[in-house]
């Protein structure tokens, strides 16, 4: 009984992450400035490490520093996150503002499956280390008392990700949801949630060969 609990409070915890991303993907498609709307789409980050929510990209970094049961809890905050963003896209459809933020989600999403899976990998890796950063930053700038170190280092990486137009697994699953769009990510989505799950564990793997590994969160 105790672990089914455990198991419903880390799916819970993912699907909250899971909505608050695609609430930011929806400001960000509500935004014409892509300065703006990438900003923007921090709030889903800041309120998951603010609130505590659980976020695979924001977990999976730390698997390399924790007991093998850490693993089991990372799958299903992503299994928490997938049907909070599915969630979202459901019942956005049912809004006036569906036509105007799917028709741009489109666009993006059609880019997306269309790229090769090498390339969707290795930009998916480079979110991954941002997402790291952001989560770990946090982390740092609590236990140190940081409020503006931790708002900034939030705000930077993602939206330098968003720019850059590195992939998140968690944000595509939200515009793929919306454009319905979901037979045809079948190759793209495993790909960049391996891409996410390296480009996170990168920097605590190579560190943990330094003199100063990284503490457990």
């Amino acid at each position: 009984m105790k672990k089914i609990k455990t198991i419903l409070s880390q799916v819970a915890n993912g699907v909250l992450a899971g909505m608050m991303i695609g609430i930011g993907g929806c400001v960000s498609l509500s935004c014409d400035n892509k300065y703006i709307g990438s900003l923007l789409f921090a709030l889903g980050l800041f309120a998951i490490v603010q609130f505590g929510f659980g976020l695979y990209t924001g977990r999976v970094g730390y698997i390399p520093l924790r007991k093998p049961v850490y693993l089991l809890e990372c799958l299903w905050t992503l299994v928490g996150n997938t049907l909070g963003t599915f969630i979202d896209a459901a019942l956005l459809k049912f809004t006036r503002i569906a036509p105007a933020i799917t028709e741009k989600a489109l666009s993006s999403v059609d880019t997306k499956l269309a790229d090769s899976p090498l390339s969707a990998f290795i930009l998916a890796v480079f979110c991954g280390i941002l997402m790291f950063v952001a989560v770990d930053n946090a982390r740092i700038s609590r236990e140190e008392g940081g409020h503006v170190e931790k708002t900034l280092g939030i705000l930077f990486p993602v939206m330098v990700f968003i720019l850059c137009g590195f992939n998140h697994c968690i944000a595509d699953m939200f515009y793929i949801f919306l454009t319905g769009k979901i037979t045809s990510a079948g190759i793209y989505l495993p790909v960049v949630i391996l891409g996410n799950s390296l480009g996170g564990m990168l920097i605590p793997l190579l560190k943990m060969l330094t003199d100063k590994p990284f503490s457990k969160q």
